[in-house]
């Protein structure tokens, strides 16, 4: 982890960890911790949420979100207990704001560093598609699901597919 927030810094000026207000379990908002893959204040530079080739993206970002590597440090979630390993990925509060009641049931879970819609196509999904798949996976969630859905991870990560 000092490897990769090093190489952060070296190639552009701020932090190496960047935190963002996500919504939990319950609608209950927490801090998450990331590797910074964008230049500092990139969220006043541009469109909420990243996309693909976007500009804000750093040489090292680009680097680290194809390997995603950029959510090492949410291991600190977990280990607070923020986050599970395996879930719903946590979102931005704006946008948790737009969901309709259906979509509020991803919130009845942990959000978790990997999750079903990960494996299933990443960042290609849209955002509907992705809930549906979350609320798939909570109806049905057990531990060797899960265990399929961290198999699925490593395989997805060393694809690369679907990551910007």
């Amino acid at each position: 982890m000092v490897l990769l927030a090093m190489v952060i810094v070296i190639d552009s000026r701020g932090p190496a960890i960047f935190m963002q207000d996500r919504i939990g379990r319950n609608g209950r908002p927490f801090k998450i911790y990331k590797f910074r893959t964008m230049v500092p204040d990139a969220e006043s530079k541009g469109p909420l949420l990243a996309v693909k080739g976007d500009h804000r993206v750093t040489r090292a970002g680009g680097f680290l979100r194809r390997w995603s590597l950029d959510e090492i440090p949410q291991l600190f979630n977990i280990i607070k207990g923020d986050m599970a390993v395996v879930g719903p990925r946590p979102e931005i509060p704006p946008l948790v704001k737009t969901y309709s009641a259906w979509q509020n049931k991803v919130l009845s879970v942990k959000p978790g560093l990997t999750g079903f819609p990960q494996v299933m196509g990443r960042d290609e999904l849209d955002m509907d598609r992705k809930i549906r798949l979350d609320i798939y996976y909570i109806r049905r969630r057990t531990f060797c699901f899960d265990l399929w859905i961290l198999f699925r991870t490593i395989s997805a990560v060393i694809s690369g597919k679907g990551a910007f």
